[in-house]
Parts: C-alpha cells; structure tokens; sequence
C-alpha cells in the first residue's frame, strides 16, 4: 500500500501552486481495445504471454509482436526494485493501467500532484506499417484515454495518438480530442521514414496551433529499422541511449537550426522524458551551425521558439536551467520503470536545496501552466 510520510504530507500541504506532472503515463491492457469500432475488431492486438516468466508479455499486431509492454510488476516488486535504485518507482496496478481512476487520484493527492499529463506506453516503438490498423489502434486508444479524463474530475488531461499515416482522419481527431480533455499531440522524434519537420506534418501542426494544443516529442523511435539496429541480439541494452534519448535530442537540435517554429509562432514544443542535460550541447550546435549558415539565432532559443523540456532530479540544474528557465519543467515518467521513472519527483524537486523556490515554482507549476495550456 502507497502511503504518504509526515514530512511528505507537511510538504504537500504547505505549496501554494498548482503541481503539475507533464510526463505521465497509462500503461494498456486488453480494455484499452474495448473501445474499436465493430469493423476494426479483425484488427485489435492481443497479448501472449511468455513461455516461463510470468511477467513478460507481447502485444501482437497484425500476427507479430510490436509497440511497447512493460512487465507487469507487483507493488511489493516495484518497492523492492524502488530500494535498489534509490527512486520511488511504485504505482498501484490499477493506477498505472487505467482501471481505478479514483486510487490513480488518491495516489496523485498523496504525492501533491493536482494534474497529470498522460501519454501512451505502445507507440514508444513502432506498432505498424499498416494504415487500417494504426487508426483502429489509435481510435480505441484516444477514446480510452478520454474516458479516464471523463473520470478523473479535470485532473487526468493527455496527449493524443494521431493516426500518422492518415492524416485527413489526423487532423478530424484533434478537435474531437480537444474537447476530450487532451492537451497535445504526441509523436515521436522519428516517425518510420520522417523527421519531425517534414513537410507532410505541417497540416497537424497547423491544426494543433490552431486548436492551442502541443507536439509533445517524446522519447522513444518510430524507425524500425534504427529499433533493430540499437538492439542487439548479442547485446540488446548497451546502445538504449542512442536508440531513445539521442534521437530525441537530436530532434530538438534539428527543429531549432531549421526555424520551423518560427513558421508556427503560436504553436508549442515539447521534449519529453529525456531529461535536459543535453540541452547546453545540443543549442550549443544550433548556435555553431546557424551561425555557420548565415541564420539568425535567438538569444533565449527555448523561449523565442516556444520549446519546453522536461528535466529529472539527477539533472545538474545549475547547468541546464538557465538555458531556458522559463521553459523548463518535470516529469514523474508516472506509471513506468525504468531509467526516467521517479513517482514523488516533484515532491523531490521541492525538497531540493540546490534549486532556489522561484524556479522550483517555475518548473513545477509556472512554465508547466503556460506549456500545456492549462
């Protein structure tokens, strides 16, 4: 049982701003695909189980095993994995899959969170390359997750699942999911054969500006082939920081040098769960480049181009947060567990000496009010 600690409650109850978590998650089950279309059944994923480890499962789609499933852990495994890590990585089974939206709540009082941004576990790798199935998949996840928001008193806001390879269904998605409690869009920093800036997404992020929500990037791949290429048989953990946080960085270098904000004035970015030490090297080469080629480069680039990061406690803050502290904000990575996952972090981040309470304030609620639009 997740209970909260004297101090932890004295804390929660002496802020005096809204909290908000901007990268949470919901972790899909078989409800998830409750919600297809009758035509689309012949198209919902199912899970098989591993052979000998019961907490191994594979979501199959289309006849192979694609997207993201995490194992599915007990919360006397969480709390024990929690102890060797030194992070608090424990969330309710229910909490975390989306089933009892109430203890999800109750979980997020006793951590003094009052909203969480949610976004999808699957797509963190590619699911399909067939069009029909990615919108089936997309339609029933992006009416589950509405249903959670329904439930959860406002609190509950989240990232929409476009279908990419449709973009007219794409773009009729994002009002529908506006007026369904989300607040962005999420893609990831690769999308199969496409970067971020190509021209065929321009039209979604036309929408998205216009319906005031943000392109979340989060970290993950959409590239298959690059999926396969970073892991390895012979050594399939070794190269997870250039399979997700790399590309994810890297996107956000790209967009930068290539001004496409600046096609987009209103619109807002967001790179999510990659943390930010990356972001002194990686504006650090904007600035080199741009300036190479003749282009103009803003002095505060997060700011003048409507960029926000998600940094972690184990940050070195004094090195990233002047980079751009009005777009800085945080995450939990609530619902996972793995290297980004600290469910009290913004308890943490309060609790920090090393952060002065004007920024503390800034990452926690400010900047994370004006980002999502809340």
């Amino acid at each position: 049982m997740v209970t909260a600690s004297t101090a932890e409650r004295a804390l929660v109850s002496e802020t005096k701003y809204m909290v908000i978590d901007s990268d949470s998650h919901v972790v899909e089950t078989e409800r998830t695909w409750q919600f297809m279309d009758p035509d689309d059944e012949k198209h919902r994923p199912v899970l098989a189980a591993h052979p000998t480890d019961p907490h191994t499962q594979w979501w199959i789609i289309n006849g192979q095993a694609r997207g993201l499933r995490f194992p599915t852990l007990t919360e006397e495994e969480m709390a024990e994995r929690s102890k060797q890590l030194g992070r608090d990585q424990v969330t309710p089974l229910g909490a975390r899959e989306g089933d009892d939206v109430e203890r999800r709540l109750r979980h997020m009082d006793r951590l003094g969170i009052d909203i969480q941004v949610m976004i999808h576990t699957l797509w963190t790798v590619p699911t399909t390359d067939r069009p029909e199935v990615e919108l089936a998949l997309c339609k029933s996840w992006n009416r589950w997750v509405a249903e959670l928001w329904r439930l959860g008193d406002g609190r509950l806001r989240w990232c929409a699942v476009p279908p990419l390879m449709s973009m007219d269904e794409s773009l009729e998605l994002l009002e529908w999911a506006k007026d369904n409690g989300a607040v962005g869009v999420s893609l990831p920093p690769i999308i199969g054969d496409r970067l971020p800036i190509d021209p065929y997404f321009h039209p979604l992020y036309e929408e998205a500006q216009r319906l005031d929500m943000v392109i979340a990037i989060h970290i993950g791949n959409g590239n298959a082939a690059l999926v396969e290429l970073t892991q390895p048989a012979y050594d399939p953990d070794s190269f997870g920081l250039m399979r997700f946080r790399l590309v994810t960085a890297g996107a956000c270098e790209g967009l930068i040098e290539s001004l496409l904000p600046l096609k987009f004035p209103r619109l807002r970015w967001a790179f999510i769960e990659a943390g930010s030490m990356w972001l002194p090297w990686m504006i650090h080469e904007a600035k080199r480049r741009s300036q190479q080629r003749g282009k103009p480069f803003p002095e505060d680039v997060l700011k003048e181009f409507n960029i926000f990061v998600t940094c972690q406690n184990n940050d070195e803050l004094s090195y990233t947060y002047p980079c751009g502290p009005d777009n800085i904000v945080i995450g939990s990575d609530y619902g996972h567990y793995d290297g980004s996952s600290q469910m009290d972090a913004t308890l943490i981040m309060r609790q920090r000496t090393d952060v002065d309470e004007t920024a503390k304030r800034k990452i926690l609620c400010d900047n994370a009010k004006r980002l999502w639009g809340l």
